[in-house]
């Protein structure tokens, strides 16, 4: 996945360039690095900074997951709605804060950023650039509300309960695992609710969960797998982003080794494998609210997203039903019914899915 958009600004911002946008001010010009990125100058006349619409990531794209979905549906609005859009990648925490600003300070008129680490940012930035529309995608409220910043929750635990509910129904060992990237709030939830799922199947069934430190490390999410596959467990949810290519890579050295993953183009990765996927569907959640803001129907505060709005989901891969082993193709055709019926109960607040952060 490529961080240039070639409809809206003819650069790409390397490490070097980065650096040399942090180091100007935002006054008459927005002046990044062109030189270094082997592009002319843009300033205000060549560029109309009130309409940009800037994407502020913290994990790198290529992930084949929430990043590249981000990326993908924020150039496919900015070229339907027409208007400019930038991709950052901000992978130093210390420089958070100016990116912020900087995009701000030239006039930007939507900021949106990623993940929990970017609060502390966009609390001392946002109340100096009132003019701006801040969004933060996985995040927790802000309190008090700050008027020109909204916050975008996604309670995929519904879903890995939903995976935990579907695993216990196709193990043929009684183990199944689970794979995230840090052990953060969220995810220690979505670990608790995928037990709470196989709960209600077996009493016998173990769901083992993992970390792997880290959202960009497929070599440590492969080895972890391996270590699972290797103790008998034969179904691993994955919830690590990037990381996630490893685990799916270890299912595909040995037999009896099926994946659940946290995106539908990870299904590509294992045809033979990846039976499912927990959705979170974040570039859809972008363009949801984008689209608001551009409008002129942004709310300030939080938006919870949850099975009901359809941005949370829980999925089989048409590409597994094909190509999968036969007898574990067979279990899915038949649990598939029971994960239906357990999703419309959630939503009718039939089924409560605790939401558990302790391990």
């Amino acid at each position: 996945m490529t961080e240039r958009d070639e409809a809206a600004l003819p650069f790409s911002l390397s490490e070097q360039t980065r650096r040399q946008f942090l180091g100007r001010t935002a006054g008459g010009a927005l002046l990044l690095g062109a030189a270094a990125a082997g592009f002319p100058l843009l300033t205000r006349p060549a560029f109309a900074a009130s309409k940009l619409v800037a994407l502020v990531h913290t994990q790198a794209a290529g992930d084949n997951g929430p990043i590249d979905d981000m990326i993908a549906h924020l150039k496919a609005l900015g070229k339907k709605d027409r208007f400019p859009v930038r991709t950052i990648y901000a992978a130093d925490p210390s420089t958070y804060q100016s990116i912020l600003s900087t995009l701000a300070g030239a006039g930007a008129a939507i900021i949106v950023t990623t993940f929990n680490e970017m609060a502390d940012p966009i609390k001392a930035v946002a109340p100096s650039y009132p003019n701006t529309k801040f969004i933060q995608l996985y995040a927790d409220p802000f309190k008090p509300v700050i008027p020109n910043v909204r916050t975008v929750e996604y309670q995929a635990h519904y879903g890995m309960f939903l995976a935990g509910l579907f695993g216990a129904k196709i193990t043929q060992s009684h183990k199944l695992g689970y794979i995230g990237g840090m052990s953060l709030p969220g995810l220690n939830a979505d670990l608790n609710a995928m037990k709470a799922g196989a709960a209600t199947v077996a009493s016998t069934v173990t769901v083992k969960g993992a970390f792997a430190g880290s959202f960009q490390d497929p070599t440590k999410g492969r080895e972890i797998a391996s270590q699972l596959f290797g103790s008998g467990i034969d179904f691993i949810q994955t919830d690590g982003a990037a990381t996630d290519a490893g685990v799916i890579r270890a299912a595909g050295e040995g037999a009896n080794r099926i994946v659940s993953a946290v995106f539908r183009t990870q299904f590509k990765l294992g045809p033979k494998t990846v039976a499912s996927s927990v959705l979170v569907n974040f570039g859809q959640s972008l363009s949801d609210q984008v689209s608001a803001a551009v409008s002129g129907k942004f709310e300030a505060g939080h938006y919870v997203s949850t099975l009901a709005d359809g941005i949370i989901d829980f999925v089989p891969s048409d590409l597994f039903m094909q190509n999968g082993p036969p007898a574990y193709v067979t279990a899915a055709k038949a649990a598939w019914p029971s994960v239906n019926d357990a999703k419309a109960a959630i939503i009718a607040g039939k089924l409560k899915v605790p939401f558990n952060t302790q391990l």
